[in-house]
């Protein structure tokens, strides 16, 4: 019996030892990515207004290039020491996110929501909780309740960056969102609805984009409907990311030298492939199948203020 606890004594003390190794490994790593982020800021910064967002593109937290945007816009774009907090929805655990590297790297306070407990229960156990004015809560984020939830956990008052990815009704969210007027706005759009038409989906509290359409691409709302709503919010869009996913507003009124671009002028269709058939697979459809894939959905048209088929409004069969 001894030998068996000593065994298995030395075994756990590898196995803690490795674990001890490697997050020294991933704590110099992010150290690393840190250092060189910031030369890469700073390098941006040196060149002034750039032709397009996807050059200022770099990647510590960020599923893409987002974090080098965020940051090339803080160089052209006034904010205010009171206006330094952030707000992101849909982040899941928080490991992957695009306003991560602003909380450890600017230092801004930030609020996180996400609809599944343990993913705020892991955010409550990550370091960077305790280290940084993080606030994480657990909110199925609506058109009804997204006013009542910033002024809940206190960020109703000024704020600098929005990002709003929930996968679903982003458009209603933002259209209904005004307990405050951020200086930059990003949220997400769905490409497969290309840059010209303004569709969205259909405002549903409850929408889940699995349910909504097996492919997992029937979800969010077109380039053209959210410039249309900025617009009218008194944003000017001034890009995507690379990826093809987020779009970046900026208040009018602090726009500076940055560059109104048109939905034309600034769309970048998705690169990547997320669609699923029916049984669940993987089946990576790219350009029109997609259109084709939800061609029988129906979608909200932002300026006719009408249901339609995707199909028909997209020329998609």
């Amino acid at each position: 019996m001894d030998r068996y606890w000593s065994f298995n004594t030395h075994r756990l003390r590898k196995a803690m030892l490795l674990a001890r190794r490697l997050l020294f490994l991933e704590e110099t790593a992010h150290k690393t990515a840190h250092l060189t982020a910031r030369l890469l800021i700073e390098q941006t910064r040196a060149r002034g207004v750039l032709p397009a967002l996807a050059d200022a593109e770099f990647q510590v937290y960020s599923q893409w290039g987002d974090d080098g945007i965020i940051q090339y816009l803080l160089s052209q774009v006034a904010v205010r020491p009171a206006e330094r907090a952030f707000v992101e929805f849909g982040v899941q655990d928080y490991r992957e996110a695009n306003t991560r590297f602003l909380l450890v790297n600017n230092n801004w306070r930030g609020l996180v929501l996400d609809d599944n407990p343990a993913n705020v229960a892991i955010i409550g156990r990550d370091p960077i909780f305790w280290q940084h004015r993080l606030t994480a809560a657990r909110a199925f984020v609506t058109a009804d309740n997204v006013n009542a939830l910033l002024a809940e956990h206190g960020f109703a008052a000024d704020l600098g960056l929005l990002h709003i990815d929930i996968d679903g009704n982003d458009y209603w969210v933002w259209r209904a969102f005004d307990v405050t007027r951020p200086v930059i706005a990003i949220i997400e759009y769905n490409a497969v609805f290309g840059a010209e038409h303004a569709l969205t989906v259909p405002y549903d509290p409850a929408f889940d984009r699995s349910r909504a359409h097996y492919s997992n691409l029937f979800f969010g709302a077109s380039l053209g409907a959210l410039c249309d709503l900025a617009s009218a919010k008194g944003y000017a869009f001034v890009g995507c990311n690379s990826a093809g996913n987020n779009a970046y507003f900026v208040r009018r009124d602090r726009l500076g030298a940055l560059p109104a671009l048109s939905p034309a002028d600034g769309f970048v269709d998705a690169a990547f492939r997320e669609s699923v058939g029916r049984d669940g697979r993987s089946t990576y459809l790219s350009g029109a199948a997609r259109q084709r894939e939800i061609a029988e959905c129906i979608a909200f048209d932002t300026r006719s203020n009408s249901l339609v088929r995707v199909g028909d409004r997209l020329g998609a069969g």
